[in-house]
C-alpha cells in the first residue's frame, strides 16, 4: 500500500461514506490483509484477505475489537499504537510477534494510517505476514554463521599448515647448520685430543730439563735459562695451560651438545613416524635450545618422575614444550627472578608433563579463549596467537589432553597428558 493510495483513499472517504463501493473493490483486490478501525478500536471494514487472516467471515469481525481475537496484553499494545496515530496523525509501522488463538506465532509488519471523514476519525491498517521470511532469514543467518565458522576453521588450518611448513623449514635449516658445524667441531675435537697429549709430553720433558738444570756447571748457561724462564713466565704458563685446555675442551663439548640438541629437537634426520621416545631427553634438548629465552628471566627447576618411553612424534612434542616454556618466560617480568618448574609423572596408562611458572598469570575472562586460533594477549606484533592453538592440536592428535590453571598475578600451570601407547593414532593421523 503506497502513500498515494492512502491519500486517495482519504480523499474518497471524505464525502461521508466510510467505505464506498469503488474502494471496497480496490481493498479486496490487494494482496495483503487490510481493515478499518474506528476510535473505539472496533473493526468497521475488513477485506477478503483480512477475513482469511482472522479465519472468520466479515460478519463475525465487523463491530468487534482486537480483544475478541488476541490476548489482553497484545490488544493493549495494539490500542496504544492506534491511539498514537489518532493523536499525532502520523503513520505508524511496527514489526511484532502475534500469538493467534490457536497458539501459532506470526511475525507481522503492521502499518496504520489516519484518515478523517464527516463521520469521524478512522485507521486504515495493513498487515504483512513475514513469518516465512523470518524463518528464511533465521536459516540464512544460521547458515551464514556456519560458513563464517567453517571459514575461520579453514583459515586456522591454513595458518597451521603454513606454521608447520615454517617449523619444518626451520628444522631442516637447524639440521643443516648442525651438520655443517659438526664437521669442523669433529676435527677440532680430534686435534684437541692430540694437542692435549703433545702438551702433556712437552710438560713432562720440561720437568726433566728442570731437574737437570742444577747439574749444569756453567754459570752463564744457568743465568741464560733463568732469564728465559722469567721472560716467558714459565711457572705461570705451566700452571695456567692445563686450565686453558680444560676450559676450551668444556666449550667444545658444550658446542657439540648444542648441535646434537638441535638435531634432536628438529628430528629431521629421521622420518616423521610414530616412535617410542624418552620425553625427558626431548625436554632437555628443548631447554638447551631455548636457554637464551629463559636464562635472564627465570631458573628452570626439573622435577622428573620415573616415566616410561612414550609412542609419539618426538619433534612435535618438543615443539609443544618449546611453546609452553617460551610463553612461561615471556610471562615473567620485573626485577624479581622467576621460576619455571617442569614436572613429569605417570598415572595409569598416561604420562603427564606440567610446566608451571611464577609469571603474571591469565585473567579469568581470557582463560577460556587461550587455545583459540589467533587469540593472543601479547602486544600487536609480538605474537601470532597460534602457538597454543598449534600445541593444543598436536596434543589432540596424540589422543592426549591439555589443561591449564592460572591465577592472575600468581602464575600459570599447563598440564599435558599423553597415552603411553597410541592404539589407533596412526589411523586418526591419516
Amino acid at each position: 500500500m503506497t502513500t498515494s493510495l492512502f491519500e486517495n483513499f482519504n480523499e474518497a472517504l471524505s464525502s461521508g461514506s466510510v467505505i464506498n463501493t469503488g474502494y471496497r473493490d480496490i481493498l479486496n483486490s490487494l494482496p495483503v490483509p487490510m481493515f478499518v478501525k474506528d476510535v473505539n478500536h472496533r473493526f468497521v471494514f475488513v477485506n477478503k484477505l483480512a477475513c482469511t487472516y482472522f479465519d472468520k467471515p466479515a460478519s463475525e469481525i465487523i463491530g468487534k475489537s482486537d480483544e475478541d481475537f488476541f490476548s489482553a496484553e497484545q490488544s493493549r499494545q495494539f490500542w496504544e499504537m492506534d491511539d498514537l496515530v489518532f493523536s499525532t496523525g502520523k503513520d505508524n509501522e511496527n514489526e511484532e510477534v502475534v500469538t493467534r488463538a490457536n497458539g501459532a506465532s506470526h511475525t507481522l509488519v503492521t502499518r496504520k494510517s489516519l484518515f478523517v471523514t464527516d463521520e469521524g476519525k478512522y485507521l486504515l491498517v495493513s498487515i504483512n505476514d513475514i513469518t516465512t521470511w523470518k524463518k528464511v532469514e533465521v536459516e540464512l543467518r544460521s547458515r551464514n554463521a556456519e560458513l563464517v565458522e567453517l571459514n575461520a576453521k579453514f583459515s586456522a588450518a591454513q595458518e597451521q599448515l603454513i606454521q608447520s611448513e615454517k617449523l619444518a623449514s626451520i628444522g631442516q635449516l637447524a639440521a643443516g647448520v648442525a651438520h655443517e658445524i659438526n664437521n669442523p667441531i669433529g676435527y677440532i675435537f680430534s686435534n684437541f685430543g692430540a694437542l692435549e697429549t703433545y702438551i702433556a709430553n712437552l710438560l713432562e720433558m720440561l720437568d726433566a730439563y728442570e731437574r737437570t738444570e742444577s747439574l749444569m756447571t756453567s754459570p752463564e748457561a744457568r743465568a741464560s735459562l733463568d732469564a728465559v724462564r722469567k721472560r716467558v713466565e714459565l711457572d705461570y704458563v705451566k700452571e695456567d695451560m692445563p686450565m686453558l685446555l680444560s676450559e676450551s675442551k668444556e666449550g667444545i663439548v658444550r658446542v657439540r651438545k648444542i648441535v646434537q640438541d638441535l638435531k634432536d629437537f628438529s628430528h629431521v634426520d629421521v622420518t616423521q613416524e610414530w616412535q617410542w621416545a624418552d620425553l625427558h631427553h626431548g625436554i632437555d634438548s628443548t631447554l638447551n635450545i631455548v636457554a637464551n629465552e629463559v636464562k635472564y628471566k627465570a631458573d628452570v627447576i626439573k622435577e622428573y618422575g620415573d616415566i616410561p618411553e612414550v609412542e609419539c612424534l618426538p619433534s612435535q612434542i618438543n615443539q609443544v614444550v618449546m611453546n609452553l616454556v617460551v610463553n612461561a618466560a615471556h610471562a615473567i617480568s620485573g626485577e624479581q627472578r622467576g621460576k619455571i618448574t617442569i614436572r613429569t609423572g605417570v598415572r595409569n596408562d598416561n604420562v603427564w608433563i606440567e610446566i608451571q611458572d611464577t609469571g603474571s598469570g591469565i585473567p579469568k575472562e581470557v582463560l577460556p579463549r587461550i587455545f583459540d586460533p589467533f587469540f593472543t594477549t601479547k602486544p600487536v606484533g609480538s605474537g601470532t596467537g597460534l602457538g597454543l592453538s598449534l600445541s593444543y592440536g598436536i596434543i589432540q592428535k596424540h589422543q592426549g589432553q591439555m589443561e591449564v590453571e592460572s591465577e592472575f598475578g600468581s602464575g600459570t600451570c599447563f598440564r599435558i597428558s599423553l597415552p603411553v601407547q597410541q592404539a589407533t593414532v596412526r589411523e586418526v593421523a591419516k
